[in-house]
C-alpha cells in the first residue's frame, strides 16, 4: 500500500510538472514575440530602478511607479539623444502590469497617480504622436530606380515594391517565407500573411497585390526571386539577411532592418530620412489609394485594418485640400 501511494504521488509530481510545462508554453504563446521583448526590456527597466531605491519591484507602491516615470521620461537617451515617446512608456506600464497580473496582484501602475503622472508629461510634451510620413507611388518608384543590380539591390526592391503594394507591417515583411506567395494567374499573386498585428492568433490573412503598372511591384519580386532561384536556404524566408558576397544566411531580417532600408533609400531621392521610417510604406498605400479615389472598403481589403477610422486619418491627410472649403474664397 505504501509503494502505491508512493508511487501515486511520484504520478501525480509528474502530471503538475506537465501541466506547469504546457502552460508556460502556452502563456509564451499567448503574446507576439516582439511584444514579450518589449515588455520584458520594460519590465528589467522599472526592476533596476527599483534596485538603486532599495524596494522590491513586486513590492512597489504608486509612488514608487510614478517617480520611476518621471525620472524615465525625463533622462535623455545618450545614444539617440532623444527622451522615451509617450508610447514607450505607456509600453513599460503595460509591462508592470502584464507582471504583476501573472502572480495574481494588483498593480501599483494601474493607480491614478501614475495616470495623473503620464497625463501631465503628455501635455508638457504635447498630445501628438510622432507620425512619419506616407511615401506615394512616385517616391517608391524613384526609389527603386536607385536600388542597384546586385543580390542586395534586388532584395530591397523586392522590399520596397511588396512592402508597398501590400501596404505591409515591418514584422509582416520579416515573416513573410517562399511559400507564402500564391500566383494568381496573370493578375497578380496572393500573400499569405501568416500573423499579424491584427491576427496575433495565427488564423491567416490574404493580399491581393495585382502586377501593376506604375510600381510594378511583381517584376520585382520576381526578380527577387529568380536571382536566388540557384541559391542555398530559397526554401525558407522570402527575404534573408547576407553574408558579404551576397551569399544568404537563412536568417530573416530583423524587424529593425526595414526602417533602415527604406531611410537608406529615402535619403537617395534627397529626402529627409528622419521624417520617414518601415510604417511610411503602408501608410503610403492608403495615401495613394485615397488620392487616386480607391473605395474605403477595398483599401481595407488590402491594408486589413478594423477600424475604418484609423483609415480614414490618412485618407483625410491626402484629401485636406480637394474641394478646399474655402478653395473659392481665400
Amino acid at each position: 500500500m505504501t509503494k502505491l501511494t508512493s508511487r501515486n504521488n511520484k504520478l501525480s509530481c509528474q502530471n503538475i510538472q506537465t501541466l506547469s510545462k504546457k502552460f508556460d508554453m502556452l502563456k509564451k504563446a499567448s503574446m507576439a514575440n516582439n511584444t514579450r521583448i518589449a515588455y520584458n526590456k520594460g519590465w528589467q527597466r522599472f526592476a533596476r530602478y527599483c534596485s538603486d531605491q532599495s524596494v522590491q519591484p513586486y513590492d512597489a507602491t504608486p509612488d514608487n511607479v510614478a517617480n520611476f516615470f518621471m525620472v524615465t521620461a525625463t533622462q535623455l537617451n545618450p545614444k539617440s539623444e532623444k527622451y522615451l515617446s509617450l508610447g514607450t512608456l505607456e509600453l513599460y506600464r503595460s509591462a508592470i502590469n502584464k507582471h504583476y497580473a501573472d502572480l495574481g496582484k494588483v498593480s501599483p501602475a494601474t493607480h491614478n497617480k501614475v495616470a495623473v503622472v503620464l497625463k501631465g508629461l503628455a501635455r508638457l510634451r504635447g498630445n501628438s504622436p510622432r507620425q512619419v510620413k506616407a511615401l506615394r507611388e512616385h517616391h517608391i518608384t524613384a526609389m527603386l530606380a536607385n536600388c542597384s543590380n546586385t543580390l542586395i539591390g534586388k532584395r530591397d526592391a523586392a522590399i520596397l515594391a511588396i512592402g508597398f503594394a501590400g501596404a505591409l507591417r515591418r514584422s509582416e515583411i520579416c515573416e513573410l517565407k517562399t511559400t507564402d506567395i500564391e500566383t494568381a494567374e496573370t493578375e497578380g499573386i496572393i500573400l499569405h500573411i501568416r500573423k499579424s498585428k491584427t491576427d496575433q492568433l495565427g488564423i491567416g490573412q490574404r493580399v491581393a497585390i495585382p502586377q501593376g503598372k506604375t510600381v510594378k511591384p511583381i517584376v520585382y519580386l520576381q526578380n527577387w526571386l529568380l536571382a536566388i532561384s540557384q541559391i542555398e536556404h530559397t526554401k525558407g524566408y522570402l527575404f534573408q539577411t547576407m553574408r558579404r558576397g551576397g551569399k544568404l544566411t537563412g536568417l530573416p531580417l530583423h524587424h529593425s532592418d526595414i526602417p533602415r532600408l527604406v531611410k537608406h533609400y529615402v535619403a537617395s531621392i534627397n529626402l529627409n530620412p528622419k521624417e520617414y521610417s518601415a510604417h511610411s510604406l503602408r501608410a503610403g498605400f492608403v495615401t495613394s489609394a485615397a488620392a487616386h479615389h480607391a473605395r474605403l472598403d477595398k483599401i481595407m481589403d488590402v491594408t486589413r485594418h478594423t477600424n475604418p477610422a484609423t483609415v480614414m486619418k490618412y485618407i483625410r491627410d491626402s484629401d485636406a485640400f480637394t474641394d478646399h472649403a474655402g478653395a473659392s474664397f481665400l
